[in-house]
């Protein structure tokens, strides 16, 4: 099945707030971007935490809602956040993967990671989350 990201997106005014881009959506992984910028850091031009897992759990959540069954909606109701390292630069890319899919819940590891060329890529984060499915 086909997803639009700009569809996706629009279920979530956040993701337009922040700026939070989709590069690909596939049952099996979705990956999607943010870029530094000021209004989104802490002390010393510091990507805020708030900020990442924002990122993470749009891309988590679209994971879950990518695998519903037809009919059925989903909210995250539990999210545990890992941080290795700071964000002062670049775009924080966010790669999410359903580690289950069940009836009532789906749990969705999201990796977060920070590049300033496009290529180079260095884990920032690493995110556990449950969505809960809701029939």
């Amino acid at each position: 099945m086909q997803h639009d990201p700009k569809a996706l997106l629009a279920l979530m005014p956040l993701a337009d707030t922040l700026d939070i881009r989709i590069e690909s959506v596939h049952p099996d992984e979705v990956v999607g971007s943010m870029a530094w910028a000021p209004e989104r850091c802490t002390a010393a031009g510091v990507l805020h935490g708030g900020a990442l897992v924002s990122l993470a759990d749009c891309m988590a959540g679209i994971c879950a809602y990518v695998n519903l069954p037809p009919g059925a909606a989903t909210s995250t109701i539990e999210l545990k956040i890992n941080y290795f390292a700071a964000v002062r630069a670049g775009t924080v890319v966010a790669v999410a993967r359903p580690l289950h899919k069940g009836r009532t819940v789906t749990v969705v590891q999201t990796s977060l990671f920070r590049t300033e060329n496009g290529t180079d890529r260095m884990l920032v984060g690493q995110v556990i989350q449950t969505q809960v499915v809701l029939q």
